[in-house]
């Protein structure tokens, strides 16, 4: 196990828990804030740890395990009836080993559990609530237990109550489920799919597309009904596959769905970013907590967006994004925080709601109050429990026209009253904030602020990615171990990283080193991807595990192919060596690829919803590249603008800057025979040129923006 890293020395704070009115149990030494939030709980909660496994055998007691997070709105409410009560915590702790784990710090125990929950109840979800053996068995899975008995769920003592039981009195019976359990828990997931491999060609990329786009919802975009979440990764799929087909309804239904995201409640039209999740088909009711990786994610899906169409709502809509990062996501030394919570004073969605009353008063003018309320759906009834979520009700012609107005006066008052509302808003008590660093969701906003740098030539921006690697290298690596942790907070850094840390991260510095080309980017994604493939890859039967070789042993260790709210540690490390093949031409890494694709290939054709990331790597792996290689002269190059401002997914590039990083990069396949010496250049033309190669052919240097500009053109249209 790799040992915490320290940058100054935790003291415990009593004010991260919840009360400060019990008696402090053992959770009070974590740095979690998901478990602080139990530290003053009745309930004699444990961390996981040997210790705490260990108690559990010596007592030959069940283990009580309950998985969550800090911002999910029913672990608050499960917590606050039940682990908060003196009499359910009295019968826990006589009967249990009570172990609570935040999933964020530890996704390869809720993996385990989650995939246990599947199997024994057909879902899965948070809080997660499972009854072990003290050998860490699942015996009886569930998520949220109410207090009293509703939902048509039995009441959370009466389950207790059963269960400790039937553990004193039939543990035999029990421990022989428990090994059919744990044979079918066993089992690959991904043989339900077929083991039959198909061709990497354009057919399963034209199988997935379609197939995406009949899972659509005609009427209010996204997939499904509801709840409904943004599930992104397919939505950057089908852009890549409108790209590569020139079919336009694969982009329109990418647009549509975007613009209902952006217009409805799930858009926080006030403060900036995005919810995770709408729990209705409309995305007007979010689930109110904010999570880094959606807004990473979305930040992504929006500039790309706006490369192709230059609506001007998308380019918008990342700057508000990345206004509310810099705001409250950021901390003091350049990481990103995990999420804010959904509750407020102990009522969800509180923060972010209206009366209609109180916008009226805060805008104190009759005629914008009415054209603020009438565009965002603001009535006296409201829309959530007699409050308002804010949502784009009319369209701004239709508004203006209504007025009498321009869109311009539209747009202004619009943008006043928002500033309005924000300002007073920042006087209510703000939402709990999960300050976690993760590896893992870090390295997604280090590729959002790539995606964003590139539409808006905003150096800002693309310091805020640098800002986060270099916290990461400094605060994140180990240098004793020469490996990655998962989680820093409070000045500590601790927990092996996992794949999705890695596979993620090497992306993240692939996204910076194209845009800002030091080897110094590219050496540490080569490090890292070492790291990867010696401690992560699976000799036997292919793929990447989740976890490392000499990771913590517990009694399963799992692969995830399949894209959750963020994709999966497989198709990220896919594409990261993909990349790195094309850079380095190293054959090792695209046979790793291949073979995960070749894994993925039927069940990503059958059934794409889930498997939008691997589609991703596909995509890039039939398309030939387009190679760009610029010098610029310094940071204000034209050459780079006009690169950033098209959209080329199956674009390979590399901005350079001083001499002696091409001198450098020179021993790469990629960068070879791009130095041009001083009589190679045109005379008269500043020290600036390109260098493209396409279809498996280079042209010659090329030294202006009119020459380049129309060879990307050309390029591009050769598509359509």
């Amino acid at each position: 196990m790799i040992s915490a890293k320290k940058d100054n020395q935790y003291e415990v704070n009593l004010q991260n828990s919840n009360n400060g009115i019990n008696k402090p149990n053992r959770l009070i030494y974590e740095n979690s804030p998901y478990l602080l939030q139990h530290a003053h709980n009745p309930v004699d909660w444990h961390p996981w740890n040997e210790e705490s496994l260990a108690k559990a055998k010596q007592e030959n007691k069940p283990i009580f395990l309950s998985i969550g997070y800090s911002s999910c709105h029913w672990c608050h409410v499960m917590a606050h009836e039940s682990f908060e009560d003196i009499e359910i915590a009295k019968i826990m702790n006589e009967n249990f080993i009570n172990i609570k784990v935040d999933r964020e710090e530890r996704p390869d125990i809720d993996d385990i559990y989650q995939r246990a929950s599947q199997i024994f109840v057909g879902t899965g979800g948070w809080p997660l609530s499972v009854f072990l053996t003290p050998d860490q068995k699942p015996f009886y899975v569930g998520t949220y237990f109410p207090k009293n008995s509703r939902y048509g769920l039995p009441s959370f003592a009466t389950i207790l109550s059963n269960l400790s039981e039937l553990y004193r009195e039939k543990q035999f019976e029990i421990s022989k489920n428990v090994d059919e359990f744990m044979n079918a828990l066993k089992k690959d997931p991904y043989k339900r799919f077929g083991t039959e491999k198909l061709n990497l060609n354009r057919e399963i990329m034209d199988i997935s597309a379609v197939g995406l786009l009949q899972m659509g919802d005609p009427v209010y975009g996204g997939f499904g009904q509801s709840p409904k979440f943004p599930n992104v990764s397919n939505l950057l799929y089908l852009l890549r596959y409108f790209y590569f087909s020139g079919n336009k309804q694969f982009l329109n239904f990418v647009d549509f769905t975007s613009m209902k995201m952006i217009e409805g409640g799930i858009h926080d039209h006030i403060g900036g970013g995005f919810c995770r999740y709408s729990t209705d088909q409309r995305w007007l009711v979010p689930h109110f907590e904010k999570m880094l990786y959606d807004n990473a994610l979305l930040i992504k899906l929006f500039s790309e967006l706006y490369q192709i169409t230059q609506n001007q709502i998308y380019l918008k809509t990342v700057l508000k994004t990345i206004e509310y990062i810099k705001r409250e996501m950021i901390s003091p030394k350049g990481g990103f925080y995990s999420s804010q919570d959904a509750d407020s004073d102990g009522e969800e969605g509180k923060f972010y709601v209206w009366s209609k009353m109180e916008i009226e008063e805060i805008l104190n003018d009759n005629k914008k109050s009415e054209i603020f309320c009438n565009y965002f759906g603001i009535t006296q009834g409201g829309n959530f429990e007699g409050k308002n979520i804010l949502n784009v009700s009319m369209s701004l012609e239709v508004l203006s026209k209504k007025n009498s107005i321009s869109l311009d006066e539209s747009n202004a008052i619009l943008d006043t009253s928002l500033l309005l509302l924000l300002k007073h808003r920042q006087k209510r008590k703000f939402p709990g904030k999960d300050e976690k660093i993760l590896v893992s969701w870090n390295s997604l906003m280090i590729s959002g602020m790539v995606n964003a740098y590139k539409i808006t030539n905003d150096f800002e921006i693309l310091n805020l990615a640098i800002q986060c690697l270099d916290f990461i290298e400094k605060n994140m690596f180990d240098q004793n171990n020469k490996r990655l942790f998962r989680t820093h907070k409070d000045g500590i850094s601790k927990l092996n990283a996992y794949l999705d840390d890695y596979s993620f991260y090497i992306n993240a510095l692939l996204d910076v080193f194209e845009v800002y080309s030091k080897p110094f980017f590219l050496e540490r994604a080569l490090f890292y991807s070492n790291i990867m493939i010696s401690h992560f890859w699976d000799e036997n039967n292919k793929g990447f595990f989740f976890t490392s070789d000499d990771h913590e042993k517990l009694i399963l260790r799992t692969k995830n192919f399949y894209d959750l709210s963020i994709p999966s540690g497989n198709s990220m490390a896919a594409l990261a060596l993909l990349r790195l093949n094309r850079i380095t031409g190293n054959n090792d890494f695209l046979k790793k690829t291949e073979e995960i694709l070749s894994f993925c290939s039927q069940s990503a054709a059958y059934n794409p919803f889930g498997y939008g990331n691997i589609l991703i790597c596909l995509y890039q792996y039939i398309q030939q590249p387009l190679e760009v290689v610029i010098v610029k002269n310094n940071n204000n190059s034209n050459l780079v603008e006009i690169i950033n401002k098209h959209f080329l997914p199956n674009c390979c590039a590399a901005a350079i800057e001083e001499k002696s990083d091409m001198v450098e990069l020179q021993k790469y396949p990629f960068f070879r025979g791009k130095l041009l010496n001083a009589k190679d250049k045109r005379e008269g033309i500043k020290d600036e040129y390109a260098f493209i190669c396409n279809d498996l052919k280079c042209y010659p240097p090329i030294y202006t923006t009119q020459e380049f500009e129309e060879k990307l053109t050309n390029i591009m249209n050769k598509n359509f």
